[in-house]
């Protein structure tokens, strides 16, 4: 198994996390181990987002990635802060082949034939469906499984806890990612860790 493919499988659900305050880092990725989320994905959206990967990895269990990753500079910003994975809202040939090169579980959006189409010829075989719901949902994931059935999927975007089972019963989709489980502001841990925990039973 591929080792992004070994990241996707480890829960139905991961979280994307816009986090604000470095200081809620470690809480927050506590919270989201304690209930059975272990993959966690810090969008590099914040100041702080380098700083938020480096305090979550120091959290026992946690396997910390970077999202929003778009081109080379901030692909090895987020490997230098210890990133394990990287998602990035698209897909150039560039970031492509630089994430490759640098050896680390890569998950690119795609959208379209044609992306999904570039993504195979670099070798890869496991994307982000993003953004799914604005982007025809299920359906058009669906649509887009049939000519490339060796594809493996984590829809992102717009999906939640009562809509994530659906995308989930599809063969190719291996997790989803999900915003909702972290809320912007001040935390509220004990929250989070309810939220985890539905979303890791899915």
């Amino acid at each position: 198994m591929k080792p992004v493919e070994h990241i996707m499988r480890m829960a139905p659900v991961i979280p994307v996390l816009v986090i604000e305050d470095a200081a809620h880092a470690q809480p927050i990725a506590q919270a989201l181990v304690a209930g059975g989320l272990r993959v966690l994905e810090v969008t590099l959206r914040t100041p702080c987002a380098l700083d938020v990967i480096r305090e979550m990895k120091k959290v026992e269990g946690a396997i910390v990635g970077a999202g929003t990753v778009i081109d080379e500079r901030t692909l090895d910003q987020a490997i230098d802060a210890g990133a394990e994975f990287i998602v990035a809202p698209g897909l150039t040939d560039r970031l492509g082949k630089a994430a490759i090169e640098r050896a680390i579980a890569f998950l690119p959006g795609v959208v379209t034939a044609g992306e999904l189409m570039r993504g195979l010829d670099l070798g890869l075989e496991h994307f982000k469906f993003f953004p799914a719901e604005t982007s025809g949902g299920l359906a058009a994931l669906k649509a887009l499984c049939g000519p490339f059935g060796q594809v493996k999927f984590c829809p992102t975007g717009g999906i939640r806890l009562e809509s994530a089972p659906q995308w989930l019963a599809h063969d190719q989709v291996l997790c989803v990612g999900g915003s909702w489980l972290v809320p912007a502001g001040v935390p509220d841990i004990a929250k989070i860790e309810a939220e985890a925990r539905k979303a890791a039973a899915l």
